[in-house]
């Protein structure tokens, strides 16, 4: 039988260390032709890489590669070495977008052994992510992420954007968070809409009014999410607790006032902190990361808007101590927004369900006499 061929990937130039013994064995494709790619050793783990010997190399090949098998070994030189952190953290989101791209591929057979292999990597991912992020605030990650890459599948750049905002906020929330409580709670938000594996693509990509229908199938992903951790045999490493990070998953969309979905949780003795922690990262990225929207919020007026849910669909607690780590202008007269009850961070909308209530609405409103017709018959219940 033959052996399953190996892949590699592709390294930056600029990322490769010199002057030190290498960890990954570095390629070069010598065939020109895509189909028949042949990939063949230029140079060995465990030797040395001078500076010129690279640019020898620049000059003569246009890309390197290094083997899929040696990922994270390449991935955890990386964060040792000193590279600023928005190139260790775009190496960081192109890893997650492999393992989730393998997740989501519809034209691959979906097993309990992919799954299983893909969490452990994106358990390495979030290791990495831990790392970057150990000296960053919850406001420079917004700056960070801002400075990275983006790509057409909404799915995987929020997804990624949520796990990093994900650890920030719950190092803000509890400062003597451990490692792997951390590496749980980015797990927990890289996994949160792992659901939607299962459903259909047009209904996924469609950023226009869904029907009832099909957003009743957008609801069922935190069961589904929830059913393919712990319904099947997936085997992970024993320091990954599939029960935190299922509940993470399951729980996302539950309301703080038990108005959520898919159990109508309430309350902090019913729904998981991490995943309380996981709704403001998702509610805040959804609404402040420029993707296939019209406009995305300003920071201020992120935040105000948000504030309309404290208590409703957002811990209050968690939200406060957030609002007191992001930096903007708390102005007098900042905009008074209102968002759709309705909202969910989830649909990647055309444009954000949003408007503006204006200032003499307000004091039309106020006071305003409501006229009954006494000939209008009272419904019955």
């Amino acid at each position: 039988m033959d052996s399953k061929p190996q892949s590699f990937f592709s390294v930056r130039y600029d990322l490769i260390q010199v002057d030190k013994p290498l960890i990954v064995d570095l390629y070069v494709n010598s065939s020109v032709i895509k189909s028949k790619e042949k990939f063949v050793r230029i140079f060995p783990a465990g030797e040395t890489l001078s500076r010129e010997d690279l640019e020898e190399f620049h000059r003569k090949y246009l890309q390197l590669y290094v083997p899929e098998g040696q990922r994270k070994l390449y991935l955890r030189s990386l964060m040792k070495s000193n590279v600023d952190d928005v190139k260790k953290a775009n190496v960081i989101k192109d890893t997650a977008l492999e393992y989730l791209h393998h997740l989501f591929d519809k034209d691959k057979e979906f097993s309990t052994e992919l799954l299983s292999k893909n969490i452990e990597g994106c358990r390495e991912v979030v290791e990495s992510m831990v790392d970057v992020l150990d000296h960053h605030s919850i406001e420079s990650l917004r700056g960070l992420i801002g400075n990275l890459s983006f790509h057409d599948f909404y799915t995987y750049d929020h997804s990624i954007n949520v796990s990093m905002y994900c650890i920030s906020i719950y190092r803000a929330v509890n400062p003597n968070a451990t490692r792997k409580e951390l590496v749980h709670a980015g797990l927990g938000g890289l996994l949160h809409d792992l659901g939607k594996i299962k459903i259909p693509t047009h209904i996924l990509n469609n950023s226009g009014a869904l029907s009832d229908e099909d957003y009743a199938v957008i609801k069922k992903h935190p069961d589904y999410g929830l059913e393919l951790l712990l319904g099947g045999h997936c085997k992970v490493s024993e320091d990954i607790d599939l029960r935190i990070i299922s509940r993470v998953v399951n729980e996302h969309h539950e309301n703080i006032d038990g108005t959520g979905y898919p159990r109508k949780l309430k309350g902090k003795e019913e729904i998981h902190l991490l995943a309380r922690v996981c709704t403001i990262a998702d509610f805040f990225d959804a609404i402040t990361t420029k993707r296939s929207y019209n406009e995305v919020l300003s920071i201020q007026d992120a935040m105000n808007t948000m504030r309309k849910f404290r208590n409703t669909k957002l811990d209050p607690d968690i939200f406060d101590i957030f609002d007191q780590h992001v930096r903007y202008v708390r102005a007098e007269f900042a905009k008074d927004l209102r968002l759709s009850d309705k909202f969910d961070p989830t649909l990647p909308y055309a444009k954000l369900p949003i408007e503006e209530i204006k200032k003499f609405e307000k004091e039309m409103d106020f006071g305003k006499i409501k006229v009954v017709d006494p000939n209008k018959k009272k419904d019955k219940h």
